[in-house]
């Protein structure tokens, strides 16, 4: 099984928020999801916004990517290259979706990513996000 989780998702499973029960508990059961370098960029983007907002301090921060590493180097995460024609999907969902779901650049890109690569499963807590990946055919949370 294929299971493609955007950024937020990750994120919830190491930096505490109202959704890292439900991450915790979906990761449990399907491990080695794919990791991108989309995936890498917005994880330090991430960390770097929750430093800045006060959420948590920069030895926190080196201790939770730490961990996010640990976990990457057994095999939690699956690196997979970005898929060579998630541009293009992007670009098409762009035109068909972003007017009428608000869709971020990123978030699209995400989507994209998963359609290219197959997914099974595309995990996230956006809400748009998560419209567009239903309505694109992805089977979601």
């Amino acid at each position: 099984m294929i299971v493609y989780a955007d950024t937020s998702f990750i994120v919830s499973l190491y930096v505490p928020d109202i959704h890292s029960q439900d991450a915790r508990r979906h990761v449990v059961r399907v491990p080695n999801l794919v990791f991108t370098i989309l995936h890498r960029a917005e994880w330090a983007h991430a960390l770097a916004k929750h430093e800045f907002w006060g959420n948590i301090s920069a030895e926190q921060s080196k201790i939770i990517d730490a961990r996010f590493e640990s976990d990457h180097a057994a095999g939690l995460w699956r690196d997979t290259v970005l898929p060579e024609l998630a541009f293009d999907l992007c670009f098409d969902l762009a035109r068909r979706h972003v007017a009428r779901l608000g869709v971020r650049t990123l978030d699209t890109l995400h989507v994209a990513c998963a359609l290219d690569l197959k997914a099974d499963q595309f995990w996230t807590f956006d809400e748009r996000q998560n419209k567009l990946a239903k309505a694109v055919g992805l089977k979601t949370l």
